[in-house]
């Protein structure tokens, strides 16, 4: 049997435990992630993001991922310096993969995420 997963208003479940971002490229930057749905063979991922303000490193290489800003605002830039993006609440931001660059929390963020891995070989 096929289980339909529903959620509420996203922005009032609570926030995971936050712990230092390991990309970050600020002091003190934290994020916390809550887990949504799975898909069965691991590939898609579906979950909650919170970050605080600060830079911080991101490299998509092995999966793209659809974000829907549900508050705060951040720039987004390719790791080469090209195709700065402003985003904020309401805003959706796609990352396919093979992307890296760099994110800039203006004013910290919650965004729900959408990770979908190639499948191995």
């Amino acid at each position: 049997m096929i289980s339909l997963e529903s959620f509420g208003d996203l922005s009032d479940i609570p926030a995971g435990n936050f712990a230092p971002k390991p990309t970050t490229l600020t002091e003190g930057q934290t994020e916390a992630l809550v887990p949504l749905w799975e898909s069965l063979d691991g590939l898609t991922k579906i979950g909650i993001w919170d970050c605080t303000i600060g830079r911080f490193t991101a490299d998509r290489t092995k999966s793209a991922e659809i974000c829907h800003i549900l508050s705060g605002s951040a720039s987004v830039i390719n790791a080469d310096g090209s195709g700065k993006r402003d985003i904020a609440a309401g805003d959706m931001l796609i990352l396919p993969i093979g992307w890296t660059g760099e994110w800039t929390i203006q004013e910290p963020m919650r965004k729900t995420y959408i990770l979908i891995a190639e499948a191995s070989s």
